[in-house]
């Protein structure tokens, strides 16, 4: 890459302040960039960096107003450097075309233009598989599937029988879809396993984690709507449905039967009960364990879950017990010398006494 800054702001729709002739030769983080770098700000807390930063340019926004370095100034700057990273980095991973020879494909399989199935890969009978879209080494596909054009499916991905999968969707190495419901009926202390006869559906758009696990559901589907992020590690039970454009982060766990609304926040580690529902555009936050309905536009936090000011009180005083532990033995203390102070007085005898 050797781009002047005008060209660079050009690409991703911004303003340059400052020199527009200094060549830019590589893209990096704000405490990582040297010279010859272009990095960026998106967040205030961070614009202290700048300051420090080796970088010759910064993508940030229009609230930086004083800066030893020049800027292409943008509405979104973590987007605009995303878009740079992706002109200036393209993917450099290559498919070979077609099938390869080690593959199984059943029956009645409907295939798209230019896919690319790799080695060891399992397709059963009935599967459909939309135009461009790339399995990669050792995936299963289950019988009566359906995966929609421009997919990628990662190495090792587990995708049982019936499920749906949109266009345009990712999912990484290791994640299985439409595993079983966690369904059993306990009668006389053995437990009896409930057939899990539903489905999954993944909508357009979606990008699942590595190792996630998202179960089929009991009766009808399990349903992630489309725009949504999973991390890593996800657990997402039957019945679940998760809305539009909602971010799933690392660890977090969803029981059966669960709403997430669109735009929701599932912050790493948090836990959810079964049957409630998140609203639209609320927080959940990190290792928070909820177990009961969320309003719509709302932030909870802590076990069990609170709304976020409330919880943070209720830490505060939580971190004051040690003094006010000490603090009542002194009053003890007192107490005590006081009322021995009192019997003394009153001649040995106690106001129990009187």
């Amino acid at each position: 890459m050797k781009k002047t800054l005008k060209e660079i702001a050009q690409l991703i729709d911004g303003a340059v302040v400052g020199d527009d002739r200094i060549e830019i030769t590589g893209v990096c983080g704000i405490k990582e960039a040297k010279e010859g770098d272009i990095t960026f700000v998106a967040n205030p807390k961070y614009v202290a960096l700048m300051r420090h930063t080796k970088a010759s340019a910064i993508i940030t926004t229009s609230d930086v107003k004083k800066t030893l370095k020049p800027l292409i100034v943008t509405e979104n700057p973590s987007l605009a450097f995303a878009k740079l990273l992706s002109l200036v980095a393209p993917n450099e991973v290559t498919h070979f075309k077609g099938i390869h020879p080690t593959a199984i494909v059943g029956e009645n399989v409907t295939l798209g233009k230019d896919i690319v199935i790799h080695p060891y890969v399992v397709v059963e009978d009935n599967v459909g598989i939309g135009d461009n879209t790339i399995l990669c080494a050792g995936v299963f596909v289950g019988h009566n599937t359906k995966i929609g054009s421009d997919t990628v499916i990662y190495p090792h991905v587990s995708i049982r029988e019936r499920v749906t999968i949109g266009a345009r969707v990712i999912i990484h190495s290791g994640t299985v879809i439409g595993s079983d419901g966690f369904g059993f009926a306990t009668v006389k202390g053995l437990h009896h396993k409930i057939p899990q006869i539903g489905t999954v559906i993944i909508e357009d758009d979606v990008e699942i984690g590595a190792n996630v696990t998202i179960d089929r559901a009991r009766f009808d589907k399990t349903l992630i709507k489309h725009g949504t992020k999973i991390d890593n590690l996800v657990q997402i039970a039957h019945n679940v449905v998760i809305g539009e454009n909602t971010i799933v982060v690392a660890q977090t766990g969803i029981s059966g039967s669960t709403i997430i609304g669109k735009n929701v926040i599932l912050a790493g580690q948090s836990g959810i009960i079964g049957h409630i529902s998140i609203g639209d555009n609320a927080v959940v936050a990190a290792q928070a364990g909820v177990t009961k309905s969320v309003p719509d536009n709302t932030c909870v936090s802590g076990y069990p879950a609170k709304p976020h000011k409330k919880a943070k009180r209720i830490n505060a005083c939580v971190q004051k017990l040690p003094d006010l532990y000490k603090l009542v033995n002194k009053l003890e203390e007192k107490i005590t010398a006081i009322e021995a102070a009192l019997e003394e007085k009153n001649g040995g005898k106690s106001k129990d006494d009187n």
